[in-house]
């Protein structure tokens, strides 16, 4: 069986767009099963061994793009500025969110091709925690740390039991929700009295946001793949999918 387009495949692993992986091909720099393919349009064989520029790669069926996203982005496509700007050599056009935050809100955003990934990370049933350091207007206390471990009860329905903490500020904490409900973290501190001023994601699942830069975005490695499709109980499907 035949696969897709050499300069498409190239393209949806980052390499660049499709004028820049195309004349990357032509230059001869891209090998299939050892031989030099310089058509951009050559259908990849199933399983045939791809170089580029003399290194093995890795062909991967879905592909995911870890962002540190600033304050003043929107997630959205639509809308600008979008945060789909800060995503160049980037497979965008098939890459989706997992979940959003808001326009002020910084922090670890994860975009995914696989959707069945997608909705086990997303959905509440799968648990998959999200962690926030969050700066108040107001001290937090030890109520509002009971109130968010028995399950908030916001817009008459009870949420997810979370765990509340910090350290010798009350004013800066770290917030973990199992579930991703509108405005969530703004809404359960405004639920108690409080007003959320800053608000950042540290980790999804096992990924954590590190000290990637702000503004920029990388791929996950396979490690962080793996660990992420263990997460949703999708560990032996070969998150790798090579073809």
């Amino acid at each position: 069986m035949r696969g897709e387009r050499l300069d498409k495949l190239l393209a949806r692993m980052g390499l660049g767009s499709r004028k820049e992986v195309a004349r990357l091909v032509r230059s001869g720099r891209v090998r299939v099963a050892g031989e030099v393919v310089q058509d951009p349009g050559y259908l990849l064989p199933e399983g045939a061994p791809l170089e580029v520029e003399g290194r093995p790669l890795r062909v991967r069926r879905h592909h995911h793009v870890l962002l540190h996203k600033p304050a003043g982005y929107v997630t959205s496509r639509t809308e600008g500025p979008s945060v789909y700007a800060l995503l160049q050599g980037f497979p965008t056009r098939d890459l989706s969110p997992v979940g959003r935050l808001d326009k002020d809100t910084e922090g670890l955003l994860l975009f995914t091709t696989d959707g069945e990934l997608l909705h086990r990370l997303t959905h509440p049933r799968h648990k998959v925690a999200k962690r926030y350091l969050v700066h108040l207007l107001n001290p937090a206390t030890a109520e509002d740390q009971k109130a968010f471990r028995e399950g908030l009860l916001l817009d008459g329905k009870r949420l997810l039991p979370a765990e509340l903490c910090w350290g010798e500020d009350p004013t800066c904490v770290e917030l973990t929700l199992r579930e991703g409900r509108f405005h969530q973290v703004k809404r359960m501190f405004a639920a108690r009295g409080n007003r959320v001023v800053y608000l950042k994601r540290l980790a999804l699942g096992p990924l954590l946001l590190g000290d990637l830069p702000k503004g920029e975005a990388r791929l996950l490695t396979e490690a962080e793949e793996a660990a992420l499709y263990q997460a949703v109980g999708l560990g032996g499907q070969n998150p790798q999918g090579e073809v």
